[in-house]
C-alpha cells in the first residue's frame, strides 16, 4: 500500500515512511512577533508538564537527562548581575555545567 494512503508522504531524499514511529513529543511556544513575556515561559512550562505522560521527563535520574525549556538569554539580568562587562547582546552565550564535587 502506498505511504500516502497511510497519511505519510512518499519516500523522498532522506525521508522514508517506514521510519515513522511515536516519539515522546515536542511542544513549541513562541510569539511570532518576537515579543518576550512571562506568559510564554508559563505556557512552555505548562506544555512540558502536559508532555510528562509521553516520556518527556528525566529518563535517568542520576544524570539529569530528559526534558526542559529553552529561553532567550536574559541580557538585562546578566548585565546587572555579571560584575564584568558583556559583549553586545546576541554576541555571547551562556551555559550551565555540572562538575564533580570538589572540582
Amino acid at each position: 500500500m502506498p505511504a500516502a494512503h497511510l497519511g505519510f508522504p512518499e519516500p523522498q531524499g532522506l525521508y522514508h515512511p517506514s521510519n515513522e514511529h511515536d516519539a515522546c513529543g515536542v511542544a513549541m511556544v513562541a510569539d511570532v512577533a518576537g515579543r518576550r513575556s512571562h506568559d510564554i515561559v508559563t505556557k512552555a512550562l505548562t506544555a512540558l508538564c502536559n508532555l510528562d505522560h509521553r516520556g518527556a521527563q528525566g529518563s535517568e535520574p542520576d544524570t539529569g537527562d530528559g526534558a526542559g525549556i529553552l529561553t532567550q538569554i536574559p541580557d538585562a539580568f546578566l548585565r546587572a548581575e555579571a560584575g564584568f562587562p558583556l559583549p553586545e547582546a546576541g554576541s555571547y552565550a551562556a551555559g550551565t555545567a555540572f562538575l564533580p564535587a570538589g572540582a
